[in-house]
């Protein structure tokens, strides 16, 4: 009835035919087919041609019974996109995520979500690899049937990817260590890390307030080592990008590990690393603003020496040092006749091994039972390159005390000959006599 009393008034010349087409929310094209089928079939040439026609791309009926059946049987924690996702890897599924999660409303499965709110806006990304990494643990239950564990995550700003994933019994120095021998293993040395305030991280003289600028923490004193910028968040939403991937894992990583039948956290790490982080990257990472990398390849391997536990001890009258309730035996070496009150650092590695080290000097390398493992204090590598290119009786004398050098040089007395073109020093006497002579 409306289109027809417009029709008349664009007939009558009241209005034009745009108009009209505005006023019905049609184009103009539109309107005009609809006045032809008017006059053609009247009341009925209105009728919309659509109803009762099937889609010639309509998705079948038998699929969607099959995606609904797996849905209700094996997948309903899942989210619509999650879902899909497994559909297409696991079980030949071709209907594309629209048809998918309209059909699981339809079914009553999957409730709409609610309309997204308005957020504060997103500080930018880095512009490229490499310039800052963030890391960042969460506690949740990711193995079913065991207790929860912290996930540690070292990922990208630049592109959102994940460079490392590690479950540990609980965040500390240890995982953290592990985490960046990964990235920077793998990767090489990087610019900054974006950190919380943990205590392995930073010491904060006073809760709530800023971090020490002068106190550092074992991954501190690390990070300052190797170059690398260390930045706190004082904030969970300054934190928002390694938040925003914890709640994606929080909701996916558990039900990957429980199809993939996994269910020892050793077995986790190694199918973390093999391939959820290959296929999270491929699904989740995004194309960084410029080309290329600010990763720097540490050629030397600094960060062996550098992601390890280090402590300084006093060395004791009988030549050991204490560590860990155990006593180290220092063996005798080339350096000094003995070590006692010396200042020396020890190393603890990975897997326990402890080496002390006298200023550049590794003097000798314990197994985690306090094991002497090198007996020779001079091994290759356990001096630095600087002390490495001086001649070798250079060394010997520099590294020497003065009574062991008093010792050497009475030891040398009339064993080397005096080259022929040096001639010794006259004393006094000596000149006098030979001018009398002459």
């Amino acid at each position: 009835m409306r289109f027809s009393d417009l029709l008349d008034r664009t007939e009558a010349k009241e209005l034009t035919q745009e108009a009209a087409s505005e006023v019905l929310g049609i184009s103009v094209r539109t309107f005009q087919r609809w006045a032809e089928r008017y006059e053609a079939e009247g009341d009925d040439g209105l009728v919309d041609r659509r109803l009762g026609r099937r889609s010639p791309r309509r998705a079948p009926e038998e699929e969607l019974e099959r995606m609904l059946a797996l849905y209700r049987d094996k997948y309903a924690d899942f989210t619509v996109k999650h879902f899909h996702e497994q559909m297409q890897k696991r079980h030949d599924y071709v209907l594309g995520y629209t048809v998918t999660k309209l059909a699981l409303h339809a079914a009553g499965l999957v409730r709409k979500a609610p309309k997204r709110s308005a957020h504060r806006k997103k500080r930018p990304r880095r512009p490229l690899r490499g310039m800052l990494l963030h890391q960042d643990g969460s506690r949740h239950v990711w193995i079913e049937g065991l207790p929860a564990r912290d996930l540690i995550v070292t990922m990208d700003d630049a592109t959102s990817e994940i460079y490392s994933m590690v479950l540990v019994e609980e965040e500390g120095t240890a995982s953290t260590f592990q985490a960046l021998r990964e990235v920077i293993g793998e990767h090489g040395l990087f610019c900054a890390l974006y950190t919380d305030r943990g205590s392995h991280y930073f010491l904060t003289p006073k809760a709530g307030e800023k971090v020490s600028k002068t106190q550092q923490t074992q991954v501190g004193r690390a990070l300052s080592h190797l170059g690398i910028e260390h930045i706190a968040a004082y904030s969970p939403q300054a934190r928002g990008r390694s938040e925003r991937v914890f709640g994606t894992l929080q909701d996916r990583l558990p039900k990957e590990l429980r199809l993939a039948g996994i269910t020892t956290v050793e077995a986790a790490n190694a199918w973390l690393k093999a391939h959820y982080i290959p296929g999270h990257n491929a699904a989740f990472a995004i194309k960084p603003e410029q080309e290329g990398t600010a990763f720097v390849a540490d050629r030397h391997e600094a960060w062996r020496e550098a992601l390890c536990v280090i402590e300084e001890r006093t060395v004791a009258n009988d030549n050991t040092v204490a560590w860990n309730g155990r006593r180290l035996q220092l063996p005798q070496s080339r350096l000094r006749p003995h070590f006692v009150k010396a200042v020396v650092r020890l190393h603890e590695y990975p897997d326990g091994t402890v080496s002390v080290f006298l200023g550049p000097h590794r003097l000798a390398m314990f197994s985690a039972n306090g094991q002497q493992i090198s007996p020779d204090a001079l091994q290759p590598g356990g001096v630095l390159g600087a002390v490495k290119d001086k001649p070798w009786r250079a060394r010997k004398r520099a590294s020497l005390t003065a009574p062991a050098r008093a010792a050497v040089e009475k030891a040398r007395v009339g064993t080397e000959k005096r080259a022929s073109s040096r001639t010794k020093k006259l004393t006094h006497r000596a000149k006098t006599a030979t001018t009398a002579v002459a």
